[in-house]
């Protein structure tokens, strides 16, 4: 397949490598070095995971400082561990609360899980009891791989579909480990779930990101059928950066720039939105944590300064692209976030609930820190069980809607 000419992202002129050699600091040597390295024959692939690394390395030299403050802070401040346990206990009645309204009241009322004391991760292998095929091809790249996730009998009609995409900085991309309860629960009650698997930088620059999942997409509305799928609905979901590209694809359905490689007519929309702990702005540098953010895409992830193409940022930032036409969204976020600050999701829904005409529903919970779904059992199994309940709630929706169509 012909790769589409891409204006916006011109090859790096013999000034900007000067302006690059005059200003790279050991890091971004030792990125450029294992980039180039992976680019030998033979063992080169095998050399790609230092360049992930290396980036992680970035990431986390830059957020450890606050990240260690904040868990000291939560850990070791005096009477912590009694304001701990009451935010946990506080997780049902917040998702409850955050969904009425959007989810029928019969359906709020079942029983929801207990805080379970040990942490998710600690289920990975009863989880995955529940995944069906592993390591499908959904395109041409050796990376693009999805597991499929559902029940072993399925029910006569096709069953809802749930895309997954991991986190991971955007220099990680593994569908291992994480979205495994979510999934399982999903899977449980009739789901078909796909977990993706997709290109990262530094070796892979952005757009290629949200191609990937993009082109997962489109391969799910030509093909989750052969797996007992429904074609005509497909919800995405994600974590972290795996929340940034999933609310990215819902807001920008078959938008040709983000298309990728895909044949025209590739449809990449999609029925509803599930964006955990998720980043929403790319462009905003009006804090020094949205600052050292930026300076990390700009290094690592786009490979581009913002203050010269600041379009490039203006089109990764899903704040930048909601309209009133965007699909049904669920936003998830901690308070106790030290990754992502809980105000860039609340500054997201504010925005999505003040122009979208879809429901668009908010759970903030006390307390709950990044990566919580595979840390903090007392909060995981609640909300699965939130996200199930508003993904049901949706597909309900849209077959009450085709019916009315019909009638």
């Amino acid at each position: 397949m012909t790769a589409r000419p891409d204006t916006r992202y011109p090859a790096p002129t013999l000034a900007d490598r000067a302006r690059w050699l005059l200003h790279a600091k050991p890091a971004d040597h030792m990125l450029a070095l294992s980039v180039a390295s992976a680019s030998l024959p033979v063992v080169g692939k095998h050399l790609e995971p230092l360049g992930a690394i290396t980036a992680m390395s970035v990431w986390g030299f830059r957020h450890l400082p606050e990240f260690v403050a904040s868990s000291a802070k939560s850990w070791f401040a005096p009477d912590n561990t009694e304001l701990r346990n009451a935010e946990r206990e506080q997780t049902n009645a917040v998702a409850q609360e955050a969904l009425r309204g959007v989810v029928s009241p019969a359906d709020l009322a079942v029983d929801w899980p207990a805080p379970d004391s040990m942490p998710p991760l600690w289920h990975t292998l009863e989880y995955r009891r529940d995944v069906y095929r592993t390591s499908v091809r959904y395109g041409d790249d050796p990376t693009q791989l999805l597991d499929v996730w559902r029940p072993k009998h399925l029910p006569a009609e096709p069953a809802p579909v749930l895309l997954f995409v991991p986190g991971g900085a955007w220099v990680h991309g593994s569908r291992i480990l994480q979205g495994h309860a979510l999934m399982s629960h999903l899977a449980r009650q009739g789901w078909v779930c796909l977990s993706i698997d997709y290109r990262v930088a530094p070796h892979h620059r952005w757009p290629r990101h949200i191609t990937d999942v993009k082109a997962a997409i489109a391969w799910a509305r030509a093909n989750v059928d052969k797996f007992g799928g429904d074609r005509n609905f497909v919800a995405v979901a994600g974590c972290s950066a795996g929340g940034h590209l999933a609310a990215l694809a819902g807001l920008t359905p078959n938008d040709p720039d983000l298309q990728g490689d895909l044949p025209d007519g590739a449809d990449t929309s999609v029925d509803a939105v599930v964006s955990i702990y998720g980043r929403y702005d790319w462009e905003d540098r009006s804090t020094e944590e949205r600052v050292r953010f930026v300076d990390f895409l700009e290094r690592i992830v786009v490979g581009r300064k913002l203050d010269r193409y600041p379009e490039i940022y203006r089109q990764a930032s899903p704040i930048a692209q909601i309209h009133p036409d965007a699909p049904p969204f669920l936003v998830i976020h901690g308070t106790g976030d030290s990754v992502i600050p809980v105000a860039q999701a609340r500054s997201f829904v504010d925005r999505l609930k003040a122009v979208s005409r879809a429901v668009v529903g908010y759970i903030e919970l006390p307390g709950a820190g990044h990566a919580f779904d595979m840390t903090d059992g007392a909060r995981t199994g609640a909300m699965a069980t939130a996200i199930g309940l508003f993904l049901n709630q949706i597909h309900r929706n849209r077959a009450m809607d085709e019916a009315k169509a019909v009638i």
